[in-house]
């Protein structure tokens, strides 16, 4: 069985984990087909943004695969290969990266999600950081990235009770960007896509590189790399090549209208 499914179509590619009757926990077989999955799409220049998801309507991903873990130990909580670590595979993508979150994101499952650039979910959706539930710290980044995005005093709530978080609060509280209906979750990650496919892919990749690096640090040092990037970008930048892509937002306006 094929434990990840990757679909290329129009410039977007598509990434499902696929052991829905496991929950799409993330074995270590499973893991290092994500990482050749997203080996092959870094590798493509037709690719213009990926998005993650799992297969079914019960789960994204519940995390780890807690019975292999007992056999082989706790040493894929912190691994730092992108082979075994799935965070890393999608840290490491130079392109957009949105989260179709269709179902639960458990613990690693929920680190995954937050690896993503943007997160989107269906109404199926739920989150919980079970980390002290089960007495094992975050390796993958939780314990520092969901503070950023929801606050301080909501990501401790989470992380000290091990609680759900419905997809409707999740969206409120800025963790999602929007909620839909389960058959209509793809459809929109597509949408969203496809409005990326019509920027410049090596584009893309520079302005992703400026947020992400940005929000690494604090906002004087972000802002000096900001000017440090910005500064002999836009001065290889042409006037007419501006006004060429102003005209070109222009008639694709007008075609959406008409």
């Amino acid at each position: 069985m094929t434990l990840v499914l990757l679909d290329k179509t129009d410039g977007v590619a598509t990434i499902t984990l696929n052991r829905p009757e496991a929950m799409n926990a993330l074995s270590k077989d499973l893991r290092r087909e994500l990482c050749a999955a997203c080996q092959d799409v870094r590798d493509d220049r037709s690719i213009h943004a990926l998005i993650v998801t799992g297969a079914g309507e019960r789960a994204f991903t519940a995390g780890l695969d807690l019975k292999e873990l007992g056999e082989s130990g706790l040493g894929p909580a912190n691994d730092r290969d992108a082979a075994t670590n799935p965070v890393f595979a999608l840290s490491e993508m130079p392109i957009p990266v949105i989260g179709a979150i269709n179902g639960v994101a458990i613990t690693g499952g929920f680190e995954l999600a937050l690896a993503c650039d943007m997160r989107i979910a269906s109404t199926n959706a739920r989150f919980a950081d079970t980390h002290a539930r089960v007495g094992i710290t975050p390796g993958w980044g939780l314990s520092q990235k969901l503070s950023r995005f929801i606050g301080l005093s909501r990501a401790c709530e989470l992380s000290f009770t091990g609680q759900f978080l419905d997809a409707k609060t999740a969206c409120e509280w800025g963790l999602v960007n929007h909620v839909y209906d389960p058959d209509q979750l793809m459809p929109a990650a597509l949408a969203l896509a496809q409005d990326m496919t019509t920027i410049d892919r090596d584009f893309l990749k520079v302005y992703k590189d400026l947020i992400m690096t940005g929000f690494e640090r604090n906002l004087a040092d972000g802002m000096a790399y900001e000017n440090q990037i910005s500064l002999p970008y836009n001065a290889d930048v042409s006037m007419e090549d501006v006004e060429s892509r102003r005209l070109a937002i222009i008639e694709r306006g007008r075609k959406l209208k008409g």
